[in-house]
């Protein structure tokens, strides 16, 4: 399980979200699938849910979207925007 990191803000609209990171003084602007990743996991949702929303949200097959979930996360990990609890 993930949680956003206490420095993180965020703020979602229908064309994404722009993120930023009060810590390290950071902004990153997602896509729409990746607003919706991240609101996902501001609300708590494990990984295999959120790969079933995204599926049903977005059209997409489950083992395609998983792998693309997957890296989105270890992607913010990577960037100190999530951790593990």
């Amino acid at each position: 399980m993930y949680r956003v990191s206490e420095g993180v803000r965020s703020t979602h609209g229908q064309d994404g979200a722009i993120v930023l990171d009060v810590q390290q003084g950071q902004m990153f602007n997602l896509n729409c699938v990746g607003s919706r990743i991240l609101e996902l996991l501001e609300r708590g949702a494990e990984e295999p849910k959120i790969v079933d929303v995204i599926s049903q949200e977005f059209n997409g097959k489950p083992e395609l979207v998983g792998k693309d979930v997957h890296e989105f996360i270890e992607a913010l990990r990577k960037h100190k925007l999530v951790s593990e609890r």
